[in-house]
């Protein structure tokens, strides 16, 4: 059917041996994509060596920079023209072959949400997850929920979430263009909870997907705990409060949020990188005018109510530094 031609998206940089396996995923899948879509970040391994003889049928877009996760998946979106979905697979996640079936059967059976994401567990040890979607608390922190968790211990099931996590995720085109994109001046870490959080504002909702599984290395491309995730998860978090966060909500919250924002200082200082994390804060700040620009129209174009948003938001001030926080949602 028309409505489900459906481009899958991979947006590769130095992802080596995984890459190969993430598009034979794709190949196996009984519910076949349209089109599959991969982005090279100028990669600078060899992950693309015998790519395209591999997988002749699969669209190669090669950049000339590494222009990010958010970037390139917009450059993507934008070539899909004929294309009603878009899915959104990490180059180090290996989807079952039955991943895009079981989304499409989500998307039929509960049409009243918009973006669509799925469990993942962890590659090395599938018997725990790697995430079941991503949590946002009222203080602009925002976390991978069941990350780290036995599965056996941690049933979910198919259900509503704040944001799916876009390592592996599927959305409506024209959704995600009405809504500009993912935010290219993130790069990369937060740029799916600031879409979804768009996507609420303006009455959409976003569904965890327990049937449609993944195996997912994980910072496969970029380390974890590294200076580079470190910086752009605590930059990106600020511009993604300032933006979203709606009319009363922002100013009862941004307390939480300040405090936050310090407790990241003296976590990261006392574990060694300080650099960082105030770089990120100092760039964080001096890009507030321009996220406050954005706020002004992204507020202008949302018909949610404020009190309505807040029924999907974690709330306790000191949730985010508890044991807890990985179940929470």
């Amino acid at each position: 059917m028309e409505e489900e031609k459906t481009a899958v998206i991979v947006v590769n940089w130095n992802a080596g041996k995984n890459l190969v396996r993430c598009l034979h995923s794709l190949a196996k899948q009984t519910h076949p994509p349209h089109r599959t879509i991969l982005v090279d970040n100028a990669s600078t391994d060899s992950s693309l060596d015998g790519i395209a003889e591999l997988f002749p049928t699969v669209e190669i877009l090669l950049q000339t920079e590494n222009k990010g996760f958010a970037e390139g998946n917009n450059i993507a979106v934008q070539h899909a023209k004929d294309c009603e979905w878009i899915a959104f697979l990490n180059p180090d996640a290996f989807a079952e072959p039955d991943w895009l079936e079981q989304l499409f059967v989500a998307v039929k059976s509960q049409p009243e949400y918009s973006f669509f994401g799925s469990r993942m567990e962890k590659d090395s040890q599938p018997e725990i997850l790697d995430g079941t979607g991503d949590c946002y608390h009222v203080s602009g922190l925002a976390w991978r929920r069941d990350h780290g968790e036995e599965a056996i211990k941690t049933q979910r099931a198919t259900s509503e979430i704040f944001a799916p996590c876009a390592a592996s995720a599927m959305i409506r085109r024209k959704d995600f263009l009405d809504l500009g994109g993912f935010d290219r001046r993130f790069f990369c870490y937060f740029e799916d909870v600031d879409l979804a959080f768009r996507l609420r504002l303006r009455g959409g909702r976003c569904l965890f997907v327990n049937s449609a599984k993944v195996r997912h290395v994980g910072s496969g491309t970029t380390e974890g705990n590294s200076s580079f995730s470190v910086y752009h998860g605590n930059r990106n978090l600020v511009w993604c409060y300032i933006k979203n966060m709606p009319g009363h909500l922002f100013w009862i919250y941004l307390p939480q949020h300040l405090l936050a924002n310090i407790a990241g200082l003296v976590w990261y200082s006392l574990r060694g990188q300080s650099a960082a994390i105030f770089k990120a804060k100092w760039d964080a700040f001096k890009g507030i005018p321009r996220a406050w620009r954005e706020r002004k129209d992204i507020q202008a174009h949302s018909n949610i109510r404020p009190s309505d948003l807040r029924r999907v938001l974690l709330k306790g001030i000191f949730l985010p530094y508890s044991k807890n926080k990985r179940r929470a949602g």
